[in-house]
């Protein structure tokens, strides 16, 4: 992929053939497969990453990540790319323990609307919901003025909310409350009405109103409860895909799904407090976000104290929510691209910001716009002859350009260290070792000890909810004889067996997530971390394996 430069966002067919061109690059790391179609009928593209001289994919501790869920956040893709580019170019090493499901655009067929000449933009699908019927009434958003971006209009208006700033004319400040006697203005979006009535005023509904980010099974609620939710869980193509594929691949430890923007790193829950889950999971998910932090500057937030776009709401149906609750694993979603950071503004609340926020933020952004974005990211308000409207002025924020997605000059910076932070998260997973391996003389027999050892920093069931919901298994160990004189004799026990069940289950081994701040004297690291797989058998060869869903898979030959 050293073609591939990362300062500009791609279509579909594009996409296609840079997955095609680096699984043809790299056939020994690399699989191109497709999980299932979309809404219009492409393929969403998985790509399996793994060294396949140390094993194949599923005996290895798995990440996802995907991007693209909703339409027109195309840098979530382009992150995922550098996910890819950077496992196969610079870090090939983390390939022979672990294995990556990447997938860059789960939603393709939104995301090409979004990067159509002129964009069509939608929150997710392109699929009508709830009803196949365009809204007769309100405003489209359109390109009237002929110069390529959709701005803002405003409008004279003695009752409107707005006047225009005394300290810089150029942007627009909320009236004071009670104020009166001065010029002010309503502002609307760039675009035309259908059946303008010449008095009333309203946004035209989207009749592609599908949310796909309030699909997933946990937590779902319908359309009178949430909007765009779907008809049922997993209705849309795309997210049932995704489930199917992370369900299919149970090895899958962790997950990162990418969107825009704000800048943040959410964790869960999502619809309830902290209180609500395993005090283990709330410590760990802020030992792993806070690494998350230091590498890409983006604070990690809790969804449900941090990020409601309403106090009094909550959202459900989500993809992390659903990795936690049904699969037991921490989910992550990652808001790519602060402009307030950009422009200096540090000290703010992620969505509270654009409901209120001081003058002063205004000046920084603007001042943003015209020094580092070359003034493309906010313009002069322009007189317009308005078919519908009559005298207007056309200008404001291009919030396509600007706060959407990272322009391109800033996006390979902006993503890198989004990449590092998954590969760091990949290798926190647990994973099975070998500790040791005692064979002993019992007269005419053998006793074989095999202990196996969790040497990654989570444990086997990776969280505390994981392992009180028994969502998975302990470690697995299984003996099988491989000598010619041996033999089994239908469903009896093998003649070859002393003591010892056949297969053993062993519960789940700790990693070192949970261990204490001390070394104050009363410390004391236990071996939990650890299972000793036992058998007396007669001699001969045998073929021992251990396993765990989720921390990989170990063989060991043993002959006596």
């Amino acid at each position: 992929m050293a073609h591939f430069v990362f300062d500009r966002y791609v279509r579909y067919a594009e996409l296609t053939q840079i997955l095609q061109d680096v699984a043809a690059e790299h056939p020994e790391l690399v699989n191109l497969s497709s999980i299932g179609k979309s809404h219009e009928g492409r393929d969403i593209w998985m790509l399996t990453i793994t060294d396949s001289s140390t094993g194949s994919h599923d005996t290895k501790p798995g990440f996802w990540c995907d991007g693209n869920i909703h339409a027109s956040e195309v840098s979530a893709s382009t992150a995922v790319l550098k996910i890819i580019q950077t496992l196969v170019e610079q870090r090939p090493d983390v390939l022979k323990t672990r294995s990556f499901y990447l997938v860059p655009r789960l939603n393709p067929d939104g995301a090409e609307w979004a990067l159509e000449d002129v964009p069509r933009i939608i929150r997710s699908s392109t699929r009508p919901y709830p009803y196949d019927e365009d809204d007769p009434y309100g405003l489209e958003r359109q390109d009237i003025n002929g110069d390529g971006k959709i701005l803002s209009m405003r409008i004279p208006d003695p009752n409107g909310p707005w006047k225009v700033c005394e300290e810089e004319p150029r942007l627009m400040v909320k009236r004071e409350p009670g104020e009166t006697g001065g010029d002010y203005y309503r502002m609307i979006t760039e675009g035309l009405f259908h059946n303008f009535d010449g008095l009333t005023m309203r946004p035209r509904k989207i009749k592609e109103g599908l949310d796909m980010n309030r699909n997933f099974p946990s937590g779902w609620r319908p359309e009178n409860e949430q909007y765009g939710a779907g008809p049922y869980p997993t209705s849309e193509p795309e997210i049932r895909a995704a489930v199917q594929a992370i369900t299919d691949h149970p090895n899958v430890c962790g997950g990162i799904t990418y969107h825009t923007f704000s800048g943040v790193i959410l964790r869960v829950p999502g619809r309830g407090p902290d209180d609500d889950l395993p005090p283990e999971d709330v410590w760990t998910m802020k030992a792993l976000g806070k690494k998350g932090t230091e590498m890409s500057g983006y604070p990690c937030i809790s969804v449900f104290h941090e990020f409601k776009y309403h106090p009094k709401e909550v959202i459900t149906g989500v993809f992390d929510d659903w990795l936690y609750d049904n699969m037991g694993v921490y989910g992550w979603t990652v808001e790519i691209w602060s402009p307030q950071r950009q422009a200096g503004i540090e000290d703010y609340k992620y969505i509270e910001w654009f409901r209120d926020h001081p003058l002063e933020d205004d000046l920084k952004m603007l001042k943003w716009s015209d020094e580092k974005l070359g003034g493309k990211g906010y313009y002069n308000w322009e007189p317009f002859d308005h078919p519908q409207l009559g005298p207007v002025e056309i200008g404001g924020w291009d919030g396509l350009y600007a706060f959407r997605n990272p322009p391109g000059e800033f996006l390979e910076k902006e993503i890198t260290p989004l990449a590092d932070w998954a590969i760091w998260m990949a290798g926190t997973t647990p994973q099975l070792t070998e500790r040791g391996l005692i064979i002993e003389p019992k007269g005419d027999l053998l006793h074989i000890r095999w202990a196996v050892q969790n040497s990654g920093f989570l444990p086997t069931s990776v969280t505390e909810h994981a392992a009180k919901k028994k969502i998975v298994r302990g470690v697995m160990g299984e003996i099988h004889c491989v000598s010619s004189d041996h033999e089994s004799k239908g469903n009896s026990t093998p003649d070859w067996l002393v003591a010892g069940p056949i297969r053993q289950e062993k519960g789940q081994l700790r990693g070192w997530s949970q261990t204490p701040s001390s070394g104050f004297g009363w410390s004391f690291d236990s071996t939990d971390d650890m299972a000793v797989f036992e058998w007396v058998v007669k001699p001969g060869q045998y073929r021992l394996s251990a396993w765990h869903d989720r921390a990989g898979r170990l063989e060991a030959e043993v002959s006596g």
